[in-house]
């Protein structure tokens, strides 16, 4: 076999007398790094992360949060806290882009009976919450608020994970699964400038950005689990 065999049972039951690893050779290494390089690439980001990690000093206690996105839009800060008139238009803008996904994930269940990004938004929402009540993290100083920012009257809210980004992935999810590639695109290169914005005016760490890309993935997963154990059930 030109492939690392990571199995240690032999085909009666029993176990081999050698551990796997002792059996690799090296055309089973060269055969890994050449047909499964993404992992391999994982491998040395692991080891790069844990080095770089034990380096790092923590943030003192006197010392606001250190993000590197909100190093990253410094300078769209800074012109949004001196423009007030421009940060309500960029608010109402995204406050568009929340009903347009809220409108469209209802959408495909009551027009298109399709509940499964409807569904996903139900699981992801409620853990959002159930995960925002247990680690409450208060607001940067830096924050810029908007009494039109969705959702509508300047509203508390909890910072991981980002509700905002979540919405938009789901939706992106359930029009790439349909097809609806170009409004997918649309919906990506939206979200992509809400999360500029949301960064710029300290309404987001980028870890809650990630967290809700992330999110989504999961519990549209999730989700597609669920209505195939109900359509089995109903079988």
């Amino acid at each position: 076999m030109s492939q690392m065999d990571i199995s240690t049972r032999t085909e009666e039951g029993g176990w081999r007398s050698k551990p796997s690893f002792m059996t690799w050779r090296a055309r089973d290494v060269v055969y890994v790094m050449r047909h499964h390089w993404i992992p391999c690439l994982f491998a040395a980001g692991f080891l790069f992360v844990v080095s770089v990690e034990s380096s790092i000093k923590m943030v003192s206690e006197s010392s606001p949060p250190f993000d590197i996105g909100f190093v990253a839009t410094e300078s769209l800060h800074h012109i949004l806290a001196s423009s007030p008139d421009l940060n309500t238009g960029l608010a109402a803008l995204n406050s568009v882009l929340g009903v347009m996904q809220v409108s469209y994930i209802a959408w495909t269940w009551l027009i298109e009976g399709r509940p499964r990004a409807t569904i996903t938004a139900l699981f992801l929402f409620t853990c959002r919450g159930v995960l925002g009540y247990c680690t409450q993290l208060p607001l940067s100083k830096e924050y810029l608020g908007s009494a039109i920012d969705f959702p509508l009257g300047n509203l508390s809210f909890f910072y991981f994970f980002s509700g905002h980004v979540a919405g938009a992935t789901i939706a992106s999810l359930d029009m790439r699964r349909m097809q609806r590639l170009r409004l997918a695109m649309l919906f990506d290169i939206l979200n992509v400038l809400q999360s500029i914005r949301l960064l710029a005016t300290r309404g987001h760490y980028t870890i809650d950005l990630a967290g809700g890309v992330a999110a989504a993935i999961l519990f549209d997963s999730l989700a597609g689990k669920y209505e195939a154990n109900t359509r089995k059930r109903q079988l």
